[in-house]
């Protein structure tokens, strides 16, 4: 069973650090967006570039020097210290496929886990100067200010958002059709700007499938700061050993809605 969240404040340190990190990575980021980098595959032919590995490369190097003690699981070189009582969650560029193709709303993952409880998270978009920061104890804020989530009683008002129709396959893309076809309107293509969409009031509902902890952990403060709920397709809380389907949703009354829809109810 996962350990229940943490009460008090996420110390302001590790936010510093945080912030830190995202710097870093959207000044790499950024020297490389819309330039003639060239693209790999990786075995499961997704892409990365060197702007994925220099910058998560050099979060790692920020991470190491002020809290060697701590854990570090990002997307591109894998995990050290996994087992500590703090690890650092890392995708330095979520959306990839949107940064080699030079759409703007690819972004960069920060997440730190205290005993496999999500207590800090950052989504930066650094080419549309777009900065999310969530943290146990504190209210969510955009670029400096506190940001939340609207109020969207029911599923025939809500704006659903998914990465793509085509993550969903066999059950799973049964139970997303039916969330689909009672929601408002829909959209695709978004990466982890719709978890941001969310969190500032601007949407109500995303539904994933195929995700990597990298995709989602570092978003649950983001969420749950702002107001809103996240969980996994069952309703459990998201961790370290959660399976690869998200559900995110500005009011936890259309959460519950969806959670009944996807189980076929």
């Amino acid at each position: 069973m996962p350990t229940p969240p943490m009460t008090e404040a996420c110390p302001e340190r590790f936010v510093t650090l945080a912030e830190r990190l995202a710097d870093a990575s959207g000044e790499i980021v950024r020297r490389h967006f819309r330039t003639g980098f060239s693209v790999d595959d990786k075995p499961d032919l997704s892409p990365v570039t060197i702007a994925d590995r220099e910058a998560e490369a050099a979060m790692r190097l920020f991470i190491r020097d002020a809290f060697p003690e701590h854990g570090i699981v990002g997307e591109e070189y894998g995990a050290e210290r996994a087992d500590a009582e703090y690890v650092w969650i890392l995708d330095p560029i979520d959306g990839t496929k949107s940064f080699v193709t030079g759409r703007p709303l690819f972004g960069t993952l920060i997440g730190l886990m205290r005993r496999n409880v999500p207590v800090l998270g950052i989504i930066d978009h650094p080419a549309l100067g777009e900065r999310w920061i969530g943290a146990t104890g504190q209210p969510t804020r955009f670029n400096g200010r506190n940001t939340k989530v609207r109020p969207c009683p029911t599923l025939d008002r809500a704006a659903l958002f998914a990465s793509s129709p085509h993550m969903f396959e066999g059950a799973a893309a049964d139970a997303f059709e039916r969330v689909r076809q009672r929601s408002k309107q829909v959209l695709y293509g978004s990466d982890c700007y719709h978890y941001a969409l969310v969190a500032s009031g601007f949407a109500d509902l995303v539904i994933e499938a195929k995700m990597g902890l990298h995709d989602y952990l570092a978003v649950v403060p983001v969420i749950e700061g702002a107001g809103g709920k996240i969980t996994d397709w069952r309703g459990a809380p998201l961790d370290l050993h959660s399976g690869d389907r998200v559900l995110a949703a500005g009011d936890a009354r259309i959460h519950a809605q969806a959670l009944e829809i996807l189980a076929g109810a």
